[in-house]
């Protein structure tokens, strides 16, 4: 249960707490009390977190490695929710309802996780409201971005949400690599992979994007993008 460069437990703990925006406000006398609630743990590349199903009450918060939240639908078909990076928090809904998680949580790498005991968690955000605000804040952030995603989902053609997605990828770049499988970029997309690697190659026919190997994307005319993307 160690980190790879903490001295001890308490060290890590304290650089995992360190981490994480929502106890950012928080005293280093105050950080004390959220470190004696806090355990890590490190999960290998493929490793479950937690399954649907399992029961709740712990909040995970991600210190080092990527994760990848799912749910799977009835014949068993992933459906990707997001990819959870270094600072973020899971598995928080559980801690406010008492019925148990509803995604699952698998490391997409080697990754180490800070986990907080959901009661006493609670117990201190009553006595610092800081954390409590900081926590809805997250909270409210995410939902804006779903209700986004389901919007997007349900308005835009399928040209648009490949667009959108490859220019929030790229960032300010002209050449990036996808951070995910085709087949999970397409579900959280909301759309087959096939569909996904049509528009791919239709994006590569018009002279927009070229594809190299399996995930290396360079953008050739960011504005004609842009364009295509507005026009769909």
């Amino acid at each position: 249960m160690h980190c790879h460069h903490c001295h001890n437990q308490h060290d890590c703990q304290t650089s995992c707490i360190d981490q994480v925006p929502i106890f950012s406000s928080l005293t280093p006398e105050e950080k004390m009390e959220i470190v004696e609630i806090a355990s890590s743990r490190s999960f290998e590349k493929g490793e479950m977190i937690y399954r649907a199903g399992d029961k709740g009450g712990t909040l995970f918060v991600l210190y080092t490695g990527k994760v990848k939240l799912f749910r799977l639908n009835p014949n068993g078909k992933e459906q990707v929710l997001r990819l959870v990076e270094p600072g973020e928090f899971i598995g928080e809904l559980s801690l406010f309802s008492s019925l148990p998680l509803a995604n699952n949580a698998q490391a997409l790498e080697k990754t180490t996780m800070c986990m907080l005991q959901g009661q006493r968690l609670k117990d201190l955000m009553a006595k610092y409201p800081s954390i409590a605000f900081k926590v809805m804040d997250a909270l409210s952030r995410r939902l804006e971005k779903a209700e986004n995603q389901i919007e997007e989902i349900s308005l835009s053609s399928v040209t648009k949400r490949v667009v959108k997605a490859l220019l929030e990828l790229a960032e300010d770049k002209n050449e990036f690599f996808l951070p995910m499988t085709k087949g999970d970029l397409a579900s959280q997309l909301g759309m087959t992979q096939e569909t996904l690697s049509r528009k791919l190659a239709a994006l590569q026919e018009e002279g927009l994007i070229t594809l190299k190997g399996q995930r290396k994307i360079i953008i050739k005319d960011k504005k004609e993008l842009e364009a295509a993307g507005l026009e769909a």
